[in-house]
Parts: structure tokens; C-alpha cells; sequence
């Protein structure tokens, strides 16, 4: 039976995807975190293992694992040790990183060390860019042009929070973000230029996010000459106080924002007994096709709050039943586009109750 390490598989993305992988059965799943903790509920073994500390690379390779999955965020501020620990102890390797660095330039960092020990190493297997991607490359198949790409996430207030996503937030709250927009790289502001955004179930104002997405999908459709990605929380006072952190940012003022990382996560649950039943994703897209007519397309997730953070560990999950068959990817490094179909989620969107659409409308 092939042995899989799960980083973090004690926090809030890492333990569901211990207990799917788990629930197949078709694998020794072993839960690896600085406590040794894991969900007694599931058939996972616990092991004390800190990807900080400095004996970390032997240690893994101590657990002889077949497949490591990398869940410890937040990414932004993390080198690629983990990876190079994993591909040197003869494993694949799976992170669900979203910090922009580290995604957008995990391959030339990676590539050829994954294909020195035969092995693949994939980053990036969440929501951004793995189901985004899936998305567009649905919507865009009857395009002979894409023109603009608007991506928005619509967290339920009620879905289980991790500290590491509101630290991955504060990363690049006020600071500069590259953005192309109108064929051109401008730079904006983190968790500001705010937008609305429409979903399915409500409107929000969203505010701009730092995420591989913007770098990656030029780099895919190189025709594409706007492309935005924005977060819409529930409630607009939480949204606007961080609006406000990140205006102090950007003029320099000296706020120790990183470190309330841990106090602002608690304040949100003040707002869970007011929340509503809803979150979601929706990606809009534009372009001519292949007739020349323009044309957009709107593609829209709806989830149960409680079940939101099922949404970010699925392409993992998936792409681990893969190579556990002994179907893995070609050895090397790269970010997770292209390497999963919308199809492929579909089962898991109906386990969990999430409902899709696509809307098509003349541009």
C-alpha cells in the first residue's frame, strides 16, 4: 500500500483532504503536523513533523512517503524546501499554495530537480489555479479570441476559517499588485479597487486580490489583454475595515497588521449568527468567436457556506487518486493548469451539494 503525507492535515484544508483519502482506503495516510494531532475519527496515523524545522528533510524521508501533500500555509512567505524535501525522498509532491511568487515560479525553481528523480511535482492544486483554469478552458473552447477574464470568490461567512488564509491576506494588503489590464501591466493596490460583483445568490463589492491567476492566465492565452481576480466577503463592514488597513498600508504607516492575524480571525466569527446559507465563485469571460460575433460567458458556483472549504482541497484529492493508480503526471515541475478537467469536479460538486451554471450573452 503506497504511503501518503499529508503537511498540515490537521488544519482546516488538510483534514478533509486526510478523510477523503482515507475513506478510499487505497492508501496509508499519515497526518503530519508540529503537534501530532489528527482527527481520531479517521484511520490516519499522527507524526510530529515541523516543514520549519531543520532536520525537516531527513525526517520526511524517514516516513519513506510515495506522494507528500503540502497543506501548511500560508505560502507566501515559504521558499520551496518542502517540495525538494519530498522530490529527494523519492516523492511526488501536491501543495495548495495561492501566494503569486511562489506559484508563478515554482516550475524554473523545480523542473529539473522533479525530473532528475522521476517524479512530478504540481503546485497550486486548489481552487486558483486548478478549477479556474478547468473553468476557462470550458468556457473558451468556441473562442478564436479572448479578450477579458473577471474571476471573484464569495466565501459563506459561515464556512470554517483558517488563520493561515487571513495571513495570506494581509501578504499583499496595501502593497502594489501587477495587474494587465487593456493589453498593458498596471499597478494596483491589494484589498483595494474595489468592484461589484453579481452572483447567484446576491451582490457584493469585491476587492483585489494578489493571486497567480493574474500572471498565469496571460501567460496561457497570450491574447488576453485584461484580467482581474477579487475576493467578495459577506459583510461589507468587515470588507471595508480591511479596506481601511490596507489604505494606512499604502501610505507607509508603520501597523503591526501581520502579527492580528490571529485577533482578526476571531472578531469574524462575531459575524457567523447574521451570516447567510451562501457562497460561491463565479468567472466571467470575453472574447469573438470563431465567426468573429463577440460573445461572454459567465460561469457561476453556488455552495453551502459550511461546505465552501470542501471547494479549495478537491483538485488535490483528485489529482492524489490519480497518482496513486500509478497515473501520474510526466515527471517535472509545474503549476496545476490544464491538469484537471471542469468534469472531473463535477462529482464532487454534487456530493456537496454545489450547483453550477454557465450564461451566455451577446458582448
Amino acid at each position: 500500500m503506497k504511503r501518503v503525507v499529508v503537511l498540515g492535515g490537521a488544519g482546516n484544508f488538510g483534514a478533509r483532504i486526510v478523510r477523503d483519502l482515507c475513506s478510499d482506503g487505497e492508501a496509508e495516510v499519515l497526518v503530519a503536523s508540529r503537534r501530532g494531532s489528527a482527527d481520531p475519527a479517521v484511520p490516519a496515523r499522527p507524526v510530529v513533523l515541523d516543514i520549519s524545522a531543520a532536520d525537516f528533510a531527513p525526517a520526511l524521508a524517514g516516513l519513506s512517503p510515495d506522494l507528500v501533500i503540502h497543506c501548511a500555509g500560508p505560502f507566501q512567505s515559504q521558499d520551496y524546501h518542502v517540495a525538494r524535501a519530498a522530490l529527494a525522498a523519492g516523492a511526488h509532491y501536491l501543495d495548495l499554495a495561492d501566494g503569486r511568487d511562489f506559484v508563478t515560479g515554482f516550475a524554473d525553481a523545480n523542473d529539473a530537480l522533479a525530473r532528475r528523480y522521476g517524479r512530478v511535482a504540481i503546485c497550486g492544486a486548489s481552487t486558483l489555479p486548478a478549477l479556474s483554469s478547468a473553468v476557462v478552458d470550458v468556457l473558451s473552447a468556441s473562442l478564436r479570441q479572448l479578450d477579458a477574464l473577471h474571476i471573484a470568490i464569495a466565501p459563506g461567512q459561515r464556512a470554517p476559517r483558517g488563520v493561515a488564509t487571513l495571513q495570506a491576506v494581509f501578504s499583499y494588503l496595501g502593497k502594489p499588485v501587477q495587474v494587465r489590464e487593456n493589453g498593458r501591466w498596471r499597478e494596483r493596490t491589494g484589498w483595494m479597487n474595489l468592484r461589484p460583483v453579481q452572483l447567484a445568490f446576491g451582490d457584493r463589492i469585491g476587492a483585489l486580490c494578489d493571486v497567480p491567476d493574474l500572471q498565469l492566465f496571460p501567460q496561457r492565452y497570450p491574447d488576453l489583454r485584461t484580467v482581474s481576480f477579487h475576493a467578495a466577503l459577506e459583510f461589507q463592514l468587515q470588507h471595508y475595515a480591511l479596506w481601511f488597513l490596507a489604505a494606512l498600508r499604502r501610505c507607509r504607516l508603520p501597523l503591526p497588521i501581520d502579527q492580528c492575524a490571529g485577533m482578526l480571525h476571531r472578531a469574524a466569527g462575531w459575524f457567523d449568527r447574521a451570516a447567510g446559507p451562501w457562497g460561491g465563485m463565479q468567472v466571467d469571460l470575453s472574447g469573438r468567436r470563431f465567426d468573429g460575433k463577440p460573445v461572454s460567458y459567465t460561469w457561476q458556483l453556488t455552495a453551502p457556506a459550511l461546505h465552501g472549504p470542501e471547494i479549495p482541497c478537491m483538485a488535490a484529492t483528485l489529482l492524489a487518486r490519480r497518482i496513486l493508480r500509478g497515473d501520474a503526471p510526466a515527471p517535472g515541475a509545474l503549476p496545476c493548469m490544464g491538469l484537471l478537467s471542469l468534469a472531473e469536479f463535477a462529482p464532487e460538486f454534487a456530493r456537496w451539494n454545489i450547483r453550477t451554471r454557465i450564461v451566455e450573452s451577446a458582448a
